[in-house]
């Protein structure tokens, strides 16, 4: 009973049911001209998890630029952090792992996009080097996998979980979709709409359509980390929770 009133502050105000947040990786070219529109017409909120994806950033055809992920966050979309160049930053140093996170912010900064207080893993991969890093640099939270829905009261921001979507697990999205209630959060995670240079997590344009019909239709609330922390205090849910690498974390 006396956590009760800790917990407490870590809900900001109630989490109404039906609360998704759509999360995009690898700053796929789809994500500019494809899914931002389509966010756009429906009011949906979104995080797009940027990174310069090697070898082939320099290619527009595969991936945005940064002028674009600029106008991502001029349309009101939360542009986010996914390393320099999507680094398997488990296996990484703490200089290394801080150098790949630098870098993203301060491209951020010179070109006037909001400083990012969200991360994800590249991969999933992470350790407690990780963890540290992202403590320093004072992010809010971080999404993983582990296909279940996020607690607030159970789960450490740094270790948000998530559903990621391929071409093959459109069921499987649609009744995660349905535990979107009680307080706990539905997170997804979507690469290329569609993703031409992995084809293994692609996320077919007609199949995405439907994905934004069912949402749409039923009334579901759509928003970014960023508009989530209207909710959720995620500091104080980083002093109060303990971190647990033992769960699933990745999809």
């Amino acid at each position: 009973m006396l956590s009760l009133p800790g917990f407490a502050q870590i809900i900001k105000k109630p989490i109404p049911d039906k609360t998704v947040i759509l999360s995009f990786d690898d700053g796929v070219a789809s994500h500019y001209s494809n899914v931002a529109p389509l966010l756009q017409d429906r009011g949906f909120g979104a995080t797009f998890f940027v990174c310069e994806f090697p070898p082939n950033f320099a290619d527009s055809t595969k991936y945005m630029n940064w002028r674009q992920m600029q106008q991502l966050d001029r349309m009101g979309f939360e542009v986010a952090n996914h390393t320099h160049n999507h680094a398997p930053v488990g296996k990484l140093s703490e200089k290394e792992i801080l150098q790949e996170i630098s870098y993203i912010e301060d491209k951020c900064d010179s070109l006037g996009i909001k400083a990012p207080i969200s991360f994800a893993y590249p991969g999933y991969s992470m350790s407690e080097t990780v963890l540290q890093a992202l403590s320093k640099k004072n992010y809010l939270l971080a999404r993983a996998g582990g296909k279940r829905a996020y607690d607030p009261l159970k789960d450490h921001p740094y270790l948000i979980p998530s559903w990621a979507t391929d071409p093959n697990n459109e069921s499987e999205i649609m009744e995660a979709l349905n535990q979107a209630k009680d307080g706990q959060i539905v997170v997804l995670t979507i690469h290329g709409v569609p993703d031409l240079e992995h084809p293994w997590v692609n996320t077919p344009p007609e199949m995405f359509l439907r994905y934004l019909d069912f949402l749409t239709e039923n009334n579901y609330q759509v928003m970014s980390f960023e508009q989530l922390a209207g909710y959720i205090d995620f500091q104080e849910a980083k002093n109060q929770l303990k971190i647990d690498l033992e769960q699933a974390l990745r999809n």
